[in-house]
């Protein structure tokens, strides 16, 4: 099981020292537990929260005692996406809970490699109910089945780890295979160079028309008479 060594803060510390002291502010709550605020070191949860995620039980160790708890909401910023704010939600280790867990996609489909068509992943995670310490990290699927484009993998082809239930319907889609279709090449229709001609002849008279000036009618010549 995971552990994390955190202790308790003011409400009133100052959160950006905190933080740029190499710790994250977090808060705990859920099971009967009173809301507490607490901090933990960076480094230590950015590992615990990429090996647990969360779905993992973590203890989160304190100097007067220990919660089991889930890792809940980690707040991230927008700009660095490192965590500045971390839930955990405490829980009973004796009873079972509902949590969803990722699914990883392993293994190599005949479909996808002969290049008939690509994979689909319809669903990226799944619900389970089990007791804390049975909860995995996530659930394998293996995609080796899918070797023609009718094959599919479906909720009831996961292997699930013992004391565990899923909660998602077993004849529920996990993954298909598409017909990959080739983008053809767009032809470009041929160029008429006759119409254009023609059409440039047409304008040039026209505009010829419009700028020719019009001879002013000729004056006829008076007899003189004699």
């Amino acid at each position: 099981m995971f552990a994390i060594k955190a202790k308790k803060r003011s409400t009133g510390e100052k959160l950006d020292v905190l933080r740029k002291g190499g710790e994250i502010p977090a808060v705990f709550y859920g099971a009967g537990k009173t809301t507490t605020s607490i901090s933990i070191g960076t480094v230590e949860f950015k590992k615990i929260w990429r090996d647990a995620g969360e779905s993992s039980a973590v203890k989160v160790t304190m100097p007067d005692g220990t919660i089991d708890a889930l890792i809940h909401v980690v707040q991230v910023d927008p700009v660095t996406d490192e965590p500045i704010h971390v839930d955990f939600l405490a829980i009973d280790m004796k009873k079972k809970i509902k949590v969803k867990v990722p699914l990883s996609f392993e293994g190599i489909s005949n479909a996808v490699k002969s290049g008939i068509g690509n994979l689909v992943k319809v669903l990226h995670e799944v619900e389970i109910e089990a007791l804390p310490a049975d909860l995995p990290h996530n659930l394998v699927v293996d995609i080796s089945k899918l070797e023609t484009l009718k094959d599919q993998v479906f909720v009831s082809d996961i292997k699930i780890p013992t004391g565990v239930t899923v909660i998602n319907g077993p004849a529920e889609v996990v993954a298909s295979i598409i017909e990959q279709v080739e983008e053809k090449e767009e032809v470009a229709a041929p160029v008429d160079l006759s119409a254009i001609e023609v059409e440039k002849k047409g304008k040039a008279v026209e505009e010829g028309v419009e700028g020719a000036e019009v001879a002013a009618p000729a004056k006829e010549e008076k007899t003189e008479k004699k």
